[in-house]
């Protein structure tokens, strides 16, 4: 099974697996899915999680005090698959999946039926034995490329990548934003000349009108924190406020679609 990126741009929705409940991460996958959202990663709480802004970091701490592992995250995506064809990409720093095993962990990917995954700390330089275990299992390895990544880096990046390229819209860690970075379209237009693959941007996209923003120049728009966010400021409510949120971000494509067809 592959990812799909039919429409454009594709929402990748990014959650904290165990926040605030596994049990809650499932309810919120299927309800993000049944609203709209193409790809979820699901992103395994990590105790330093330096890429990452307070939003996430909080929902680290919380789920981290539940016990959840990514042995467990590798059983809930196995157990989302069971219900819904979405696209499924772990996301993890690279120090749980080494404790498992690169072998173990691609073994798992392959029986859950998750499609693969993005892990945030490992360098394209450095993932030549990552890769090569999930080439044998045809599972998709997602790499970050960023702005200050020299054209050579990018080559690296594509030709390590399967199923979509994430594209970094700025430098730093996760986090909602305003407003998206200028240099943000270039960046994809540089990855571009590497690779036929979907270009999926994420960092800091909050709002309908970033999201539909991004559709005019990437297939995909990544949208974390807003997400953690929506579920740490709803307990109790959390897969309808997130349904609702996705519902929200999709809306602002439709309106962008029919003023475009006005022109």
């Amino acid at each position: 099974m592959s990812l799909s990126f039919q429409k454009r741009p594709a929402l990748v929705a990014y959650v904290t697996c165990g926040d605030p409940d596994l049990a809650t991460t499932r309810a919120i996958v299927l309800a993000a899915v049944e609203a709209g959202a193409h790809i979820i990663e699901l992103g395994v709480p990590f105790s330093d999680p330096v890429a990452d802004g307070p939003v996430i970091q909080r929902a680290s701490e919380r789920a981290l005090r539940h016990g959840t592992s990514l042995e467990q995250v590798l059983k809930l995506g196995k157990e989302v698959r069971s219900k819904s064809q979405a696209g499924l990409i772990i996301f993890s720093y690279l120090n749980p999946i080494l404790r498992l095993g690169l072998t173990k962990f691609s073994a798992a990917l392959e029986d859950a039926g998750i499609n693969g995954a993005l892990i945030t700390d490992l360098p394209v330089e450095e993932a030549g034995d990552y890769v090569r275990e999930m080439r044998k299992r045809r599972l998709d390895t997602v790499f970050l490329a960023a702005p200050t990544s020299p054209d050579e880096r990018l080559k690296q990046i594509a030709k390590a990548s399967t199923g979509f390229v994430y594209a970094v819209s700025r430098t730093g860690v996760t986090g909602a934003r305003k407003q998206l970075p200028e240099d943000t379209r270039d960046l994809v237009r540089r990855v571009r000349r590497h690779t036929k693959l979907p270009i999926a941007v994420g960092f800091g996209i909050s709002s309908a009108e970033q999201f539909a923003a991004v559709g005019e120049f990437a297939e995909a728009a990544v949208v974390g924190s807003a997400i953690v966010e929506t579920i740490e400021r709803n307990p109790g409510k959390e897969p309808e406020a997130v349904a609702q949120f996705v519902r929200q971000l999709l809306a602002g494509t439709s309106q962008l679609s029919a003023k475009q067809g006005q022109r």
